[in-house]
């Protein structure tokens, strides 16, 4: 079975990256990400290179929740691709 591109590009941004193996344990976010969960909507924000990924991802693979992925692009700030893209992640 061939795939196309734009399926392998969509199953790349819907896939969960794995946590590193040699990490600075930050407990304190991982508990406060935790507690998010009992809130509807937990915003994580931060500068670019200030770890957002890498903590989300730990606490991906720690947590028993499901978890909806998405990795946004520039060219993904287009209402229909963005939608399009998120009821992916959340299938």
């Amino acid at each position: 079975m061939q795939h196309n591109q734009p399926d392998i590009l969509l199953a790349i941004k819907l896939r969960v990256p794995r946590p590193r193996h040699q990490l600075v344990l930050r407990s304190h976010l991982l508990e406060q990400l935790q507690e998010g969960t009992k809130q509807s909507l937990t915003l994580l924000s931060a500068p670019a290179g200030f770890g957002k990924t890498t903590l989300l991802a730990q606490w991906c693979a720690q947590s028993a929740l499901s978890v909806a992925w998405l990795s946004l692009e520039p060219e993904d700030n287009e209402p229909v691709r963005f939608l399009s893209y998120l009821i992916a992640a959340l299938q």
